[in-house]
């Protein structure tokens, strides 16, 4: 299986050659990769070299001409080294592009903290108007990134080497975000998991002989309150765990709000705070925070019994 981000590499060369608007800016991150595009769209495919602050600028000014530009780096480099370039420039000015990540939270560990963004989309919350997708497989990333071309809002799409074996339908809402909702993988009584993109097989693994409803989410925002809520029922209470491969406790604050009319209790579970220097490999980075079968599922349990 290709990674989310070759697909994302092959299909963005694909759409530049079909709509005559897309523009991709990159900071040297991926630009091997994109050399056949930018040979045959020299004006529309642009490295800016690492500066991440213009990488952003450039893509916002490509925007206010009425292009849809495409900018990509590291989660790292994408949104929290020019945030304010994200807040001023896309936000501010009230213009739409597509961020696309790689890295995730920690896809690279050889390469250190400054290669690591848990923190991307608690971040982006602090924002009004950004729709994010977390996309589980390369088949999804595909689906969500054609979807995000078509529109002209501000989306962000985080990519990452960790995915699932299966691929999900992402199929398109009606709403005005034409973003997705959550959908039912498994239905139970005992409390609902909510799954979101790459943590799924954990989640199934971890959740295996349980009676849980167990959902599965690649649009994160905004979030599926509605979705949130049926999967609940109408019990006296409810009990609901979010696993997310990024900070932990990231959507927590978004479940509440889905809930306040129901007495409820929700465990976020997804990347710690605290900073693991011995690097490792990505997997040892998933045990360490509780993001394996293992720790999901004693934590989970622990938290459903209690």
């Amino acid at each position: 299986m290709d990674t989310m981000r070759d697909r994302f590499i092959a299909i963005t060369s694909q759409l530049l050659a079909e709509e005559p608007r897309l523009a991709v800016v990159l900071a040297d991150i991926s630009a091997d990769g994109f050399a056949s595009a930018r040979r045959a769209h020299p004006d529309r495919v642009i490295n800016v070299g690492i500066r991440e602050q213009l990488l952003i600028g450039a893509g916002a000014g490509m925007a206010l001409t009425g292009m849809r530009p495409i900018v990509h780096t590291f989660a790292s480099f994408l949104v929290e080294r020019p945030f304010e370039q994200v807040k001023l420039d896309f936000g501010h000015q009230g213009v739409g592009g597509i961020l696309v990540s790689a890295g995730g939270s920690y896809d690279w560990p050889a390469g250190g903290f400054t290669h690591m963004a848990p923190g991307d989309v608690a971040l982006l919350d602090t924002l009004d108007g950004w729709t994010v997708h977390v996309p589980g497989h390369p088949d999804e990333a595909e689906a969500l990134l054609r979807e995000a071309v078509d529109g002209d809002d501000r989306v962000y799409v985080r990519l990452s080497l960790q995915a699932n074996r299966q691929a999900r339908p992402v199929g398109r809402s009606t709403g005005s975000t034409g973003s997705t909702g959550f959908s039912v993988v498994r239905e139970g009584r005992g409390g609902t998991v909510v799954a979101v993109g790459p943590m799924l097989d954990n989640v199934l693994a971890a959740t295996e002989g349980l009676d849980v409803n167990v959902l599965y989410a690649t649009t994160v925002r905004p979030f599926d309150g509605a979705g949130l809520r049926r999967a609940v029922g109408a019990g006296p209470d409810a009990d609901v765990v979010i696993v997310e491969p990024y900070l932990a406790g990231t959507s927590t604050a978004a479940a509440n709000e889905a809930l306040m009319e129901l007495p409820h209790r929700v465990l976020g579970l997804g990347v710690g705070r605290a900073e693991l220097r011995r690097y490792g490999q990505m997997e040892e980075h998933l045990a360490a925070h509780g993001l394996d079968a293992r720790g999901l599922r004693e934590r989970t349990t622990g938290f459903l019994r209690g």
